[in-house]
C-alpha cells in the first residue's frame, strides 16, 4: 500500500493513494505515503506502459482488475517458468474474482502446463483471497509464510529454496509492510519479486500487523541483495516494474529518514497525537487522505518510542 492512500483494516495501502470515501482504513489495500512516483526520481512514469502482460524471460504479470486507491493499478499476479517448462508457479493470485483466476488459470495451464505452487508474497487479502479458489482450479498447493494462508504442508520461510517450473526462487523473509511479508528472488532473470514491500509508485504504508523498525531492516538487507545479486529488476505488488532498485531502494531509505525527522520536529512543536502531527507535517496532502496517513504516523511514533526506551 502507498502512504498517501487509504490504509486497509490489515495496513496495506500506499502512502500516496486517496482515502477510503468513509475515511476508515481500507483492510488490505495498497497505498502511497505521500505523492506519486512522479514527485520522485527514483520511480517510473505513472503514465507509462501499464504492468498487465509486462514478461521476463521467465515471469508475466497478469493484473487483476480491481484498480483503486488502495491498489494503484491493481494486483499484480506472477506466472513463473523456464522456458518451454511443463508447470508453472503463480505468486499472488489476487483478489477472489473468477474473471482474473480463470484468466490465470487459463494461461498458466497454455500449452498443456499444469500448475505445480501457489505462492504468497503475505496474506492480506488484494493478494490472497484468490488462492483457495486458484487452489480448487488447479490442484496445486498453497505457500506462505502464514501458516493460516496455507493449503498443504509447505511453507515460505527465510532462505528456503522453492524450486518448480525449471526455476530457482530464492525466499527473503521481509517484515514491515507486514509481519508475515516475504520477497523472492528469481537469480535468472535478475528480478525480485517485492509483493507490497517495494510497490512500483510511492511508497508503502506500515499496516497494522507490521512494524517501521522490521521495515527499515528489510529496506536495509534487499539494498545488500540488491548490490551481492547483481538484481537489475523489482517486480512489485503494484504498480509497474522498477528498473532501478538501487535507486528505489535508496529512495525507500531516505523517504523513511525523513518522516521521521518531520515527526520528530513536529512533536517538538508541540503535537502529541498522530491526527495532530498529520496536521502538521502532511499539509500537502489533500485532508480526504489523512486518516490514512495516520497509519504511519502511528508506525513512527512507536519506533521512535522505543528507540528511546
Amino acid at each position: 500500500m502507498t502512504e498517501g492512500g487509504p490504509a486497509a483494516e490489515d495496513g496495506t495501502a500506499a502512502e500516496d493513494g486517496t482515502a477510503a470515501e468513509d475515511g476508515t482504513a481500507a483492510e488490505d489495500g495498497t497505498a502511497a505515503e505521500d505523492g506519486t512516483a512522479a514527485d520522485r526520481d527514483a520511480g517510473p512514469d505513472p503514465d507509462g506502459p501499464g504492468i498487465d502482460g509486462f514478461r521476463t524471460p521467465r515471469a508475466t504479470c497478469l493484473l487483476a482488475p480491481n484498480p483503486s486507491p488502495m491498489t494503484l493499478d491493481g494486483t499484480n499476479t506472477w506466472l513463473i517458468a523456464e522456458p518451454g517448462s511443463s508447470s508453472v508457479v503463480v505468486v499472488d493470485p489476487g483478489p477472489e474474482g473468477e474473471e482474473h483466476l480463470r484468466r490465470v488459470h487459463a494461461e498458466a495451464i497454455a500449452g498443456d502446463r499444469r500448475v505445480a505452487k501457489i505462492l504468497l508474497t503475505h496474506g492480506h487479502s488484494d493478494h490472497s483471497a484468490g488462492a483457495a479458489r486458484l487452489a480448487e482450479l488447479t490442484g496445486a498447493p498453497v505457500q506462505a509464510a502464514d501458516p493460516a494462508h496455507r493449503l498443504g504442508p509447505e511453507g515460505l520461510a527465510d532462505g528456503d529454496v522453492v524450486t518448480a517450473a525449471g526455476c530457482e526462487l530464492r525466499v527473503m523473509a521481509a517484515p514491515g509492510h507486514s509481519a508475515d511479508s516475504v520477497c523472492l528472488l528469481l537469480a535468472a532473470d535478475g528480478a525480485l519479486f517485492t509483493g507490497d514491500t517495494v510497490l512500483g509508485r510511492g511508497t508503502t504504508v506500515i499496516g497494522t500487523d507490521g512494524n517501521l523498525g522490521d521495515y527499515l531492516r528489510t529496506l536495509g538487507q534487499l539494498r545488500e541483495l540488491t548490490e551481492a545479486r547483481g538484481v537489475s529488476l523489482l517486480l512489485p505488488g503494484h504498480g509497474p516494474m522498477l528498473a532501478d532498485p538501487l535507486g528505489t531502494l535508496d529512495y525507500y531509505l531516505s523517504h523513511r529518514k525523513e518522516r521521521l525527522d518531520q515527526v520528530r520536529s513536529a512533536l517538538a512543536a508541540g503535537a502529541r497525537t498522530p491526527a495532530e502531527i498529520v496536521a502538521m507535517i502532511y499539509t500537502d496532502v489533500d485532508k480526504s487522505l489523512w486518516p490514512a496517513a495516520e497509519w504511519s504516523v502511528r508506525a513512527q511514533l512507536d519506533y521512535l518510542a522505543a528507540r528511546e526506551s
